[in-house]
């Protein structure tokens, strides 16, 4: 179905509340149920960023989200474009990423009689965000975008769904042509009543269309934990001998405030373990930052302070802290800050708000805790060490702990990294040094595989003058491959290095000691460099520790002249992550 006229559509109104909202990018996969939504965007001076999957769409925006503060937005098509959407939808949703899915649907007046793509997305789609809209007139469209802002970054911030069927996106005329086609010229008064009640149909779908509001676009404001609270973890700290933060995404989910929620931890002067997004938050070789033996320093503090992280899995379900330790959780979300372990402060607000205020109310510490400080330094510097070791150790192929050492080396000093993949990401994350604030991407709690080229499509778009990494897995790398294509067609200089061992690491490394079976976890060493270069990009193959230096030059140079480039290296196996499984 083709509109017959460029008149004002329904399209016009979702993109002039997009851009109302300060969005400049919106990620796609193309679908009639939305072309007006798309044509509309680019037409605002919005850039359209099409895809290869909708899932990649989704991270993409997910990546705008946490790296502006400002909901990205993700357009997709009906039925299986919103299908395919949904994990993608979910690691947003427990990772509270708020971004805006805008997804087509069906006809009005068609849905549920068999018209193309027609489901109900409702219960597909509703349980995995914060809001699910189904606009039914044109003049509601506008005022959805407007709200779908407003839920998506208050209190815990979440994805929004809004469902935008395709008679409210396209003109009025070109609308009443399809249903009089789909009514025909018959005579009889069936034919005739279903003329009336379609055409009536479509006077309510447009009344008041033309009536353009001004968007009330709202400034949010996070919600603060109270004085009481902030006072109690005050009093805590102070009594402490062995106090320990942990700082999760959710502290800086305000990404502007970066800078200033950095400046508040070195203010409170306490040792300090970063997580997720707010890994490199306070740069590559602060003193108060460790990186090694986190489980023994909480059996060990005596106050410990989780700014935005729950007491899930990763903190074996509260059991890290010891029951002797008095327990600090500042959260947006009572329901987290009180899973699987009561605290004995509970700080509801913005996490890292209340570290700002708390820097504010605590005096400073001197040297009170140097002592503390230092034995936590002492085992981290010896945790350093035993990498250098490893680093140093002769393979048939790439010694994976040295090749990450050597990525860590030459990264720019302005380097953005994502994470997409198992153990090889894993390994990553203790051997390669975020550069600062939101510089490192990861999926976060929900571990999803295929985050890597939305991710960071969305990082170079915001961060066009810096260096874009993706650090894949062999296996999470097959997720997303494809959107070479989409890096080469934009022009994104997105440096791509795949640890390429020839199987499912994480899961074979235990699958093969407890069940002595490697079914379902070998891969094959794959040329995914030649696949890349067939996409468009350009492919770079390594198999030798002594390579790896030129090779990452290489890739660098290569970046710096706008080309997207795969680093395929060829992994030997080594025990650095030996029993690493988690439930």
């Amino acid at each position: 179905m083709q509109p017959e006229s460029s008149a004002a559509n329904g399209g016009d109104a979702i993109a002039s509340a997009l851009a109302a909202h300060g969005v400049r990018f919106v990620f796609t996969l193309c679908g009639g149920h939305i072309s007006p939504i798309l044509t509309a965007s680019k037409a605002r001076g919005l850039r359209v960023i099409d895809v290869r999957h909708e899932a990649t769409a989704v991270f993409a925006a997910d990546a705008v989200s946490r790296l502006t503060g400002v909901p990205g937005v993700a357009i997709v098509t009906a039925g299986p474009g919103v299908t395919n959407t949904i994990t993608a939808v979910k690691n947003a949703e427990l990772a509270q990423s708020p971004l805006i899915l805008l997804g087509g649907a069906a006809p009005t007046a068609l849905q549920g009689r068999g018209a193309l793509q027609d489901i109900d997305q409702r219960p597909l789609m509703a349980p995995h965000v914060k809001l699910f809209t189904k606009v039914r007139r044109v003049r509601d469209l506008g005022p959805a975008v407007e709200k779908a802002f407003a839920v998506a970054r208050a209190g815990v911030p979440g994805p929004v769904f809004i469902e935008c069927p395709v008679d409210v996106l396209y003109d009025e005329a070109s609308v009443r042509k399809w249903y009089a086609e789909a009514t025909g010229k018959g005579t009889a008064v069936t034919d005739r009543l279903l003329r009336f009640y379609l055409n009536r149909h479509v006077e309510k779908l447009f009344a008041g269309s033309a009536i353009t509001a001004p968007l009330a676009v709202r400034a949010m404001q996070p919600p603060v934990a109270s004085d009481a609270s902030v006072r109690a973890a005050a009093a805590a700290l102070s009594k402490a001998g062995r106090p320990l933060l942990v700082v999760g995404s959710q502290a800086v989910v305000r990404a502007a405030d970066a800078p200033r929620i950095a400046a508040a931890i070195a203010r409170l002067g306490i040792p300090v373990y970063l997580s997720g997004m707010a890994r490199g938050l306070l740069g590559r070789d602060h003193a108060l930052h460790m990186r090694h033996q986190r489980r023994r320093a909480l059996r060990e503090a005596d106050c410990v302070v989780l700014a935005g992280v729950p007491c899930d899995f990763r903190l074996d379900y509260g059991r890290h802290v010891r029951r002797s330790a008095t327990l600090v959780a500042a959260n947006r979300s009572t329901r987290q800050a009180r899973m699987n372990r009561r605290p004995d402060v509970a700080a509801i607000g913005d996490a890292g708000l209340f570290l700002e205020l708390l820097a504010g109310r605590l005096a400073h510490p001197g040297g009170r805790w140097s002592s503390w400080i230092e034995e936590l330094r002492t085992r981290d510097l010896q945790g350093e060490a035993a990498i250098d070791e490893q680093a140093g150790q002769e393979r048939e192929w790439v010694n994976p702990v040295a090749f990450l050492r050597m990525l860590d080396m030459q990264a720019a000093e302005n380097a953005v990294l994502v994470g997409d993949g198992g153990d090889f990401v894993a390994t990553a994350s203790y051997i390669v040094h975020p550069r600062g604030p939101l510089s490192w991407l990861d999926p976060g709690v929900f571990g999803t595989l295929g985050v890597g080229a939305g991710f960071a499509l969305g990082a170079a778009l915001c961060r066009p003058k810096e260096e874009i990494w993706i650090i894949y897995g062999d296996g999470a790398c097959g997720y997303s491959l494809i959107e070479f294509d989409t890096f080469a067609r934009h022009g994104i200089p997105v440096i791509a290095v795949v640890g390429n061992d020839g199987r499912w690491n994480q899961i074979a490394r235990e699958q093969v000691k407890m069940l002595h079976d490697d079914v379902a976890t070998v891969l094959g060493r794959s040329a995914y460099h030649l696949a890349a270069a067939g996409l468009g990009a350009e492919g770079i193959l390594v198999r030798k520790t002594a390579e790896v230096p030129a090779a990452l030059a290489r890739a660098r140079e290569l970046a710096r002249a706008a080309k997207a480039v795969l680093v395929n290296v060829w992994l030997d196996q080594t025990d650095f992550r030996e029993g690493s499984i988690s439930m």
